[in-house]
């Protein structure tokens, strides 16, 4: 009797194609720091973390340049995102780059180690401060006295 293959199975009984993923795991996609995230952010974050391949964790890099190429967003979007993710503790700047040279910033996601040290976790401590309540900025022409003022509805 044969065996019979699913759908997706090469002769041994694994999965064809797909290959690696990128995990995340449940404590990072319920922290405040992962649900504050915008959509660029996590875009960026994505092709970071999937450049990881278990031991290049701090020479993970992504000029702004391939970044807006890959990702169909903007050079300025990508590094609004980059500053985000570190903001947020997702991930560290390891090396800066240099335009001279053209060598992009290296990086080194939280959520694994680099070399012998551990992961540092710091989207684990981040927590939304009282700049991050409003999704409409202030406007800063201010009112009688120059200071801020809220929204106008």
């Amino acid at each position: 009797m044969a065996r019979r293959r699913g759908r997706g199975m090469n002769a041994t009984g694994r999965s064809r194609g797909g290959g690696q993923f990128v995990p995340i795991t449940h404590d990072m996609a319920a922290s405040p720091a992962w649900r504050a995230l915008p959509g660029a952010a996590l875009k960026v974050y994505f092709e970071l973390r999937r450049r990881y391949n278990g031991g290049n964790n701090g020479d993970l890099s992504l000029s702004l340049d391939e970044g807006a190429r890959i990702l169909g967003i903007g050079k300025a979007t990508v590094a609004r995102a980059l500053t985000e993710l570190q903001a947020k503790g997702f991930i560290a700047m390891t090396r800066r780059g240099r335009w001279y040279g053209r060598q992009a910033s290296t990086y080194a996601v939280a959520d694994r180690p680099v070399g012998r040290n551990p992961p540092t976790n710091g989207w684990r401590a981040w927590r939304p401060g009282p700049e991050n309540h409003s999704s409409v900025p202030l406007r800063t022409d201010g009112g009688p006295d120059g200071a801020a003022t809220e929204p106008r509805g």
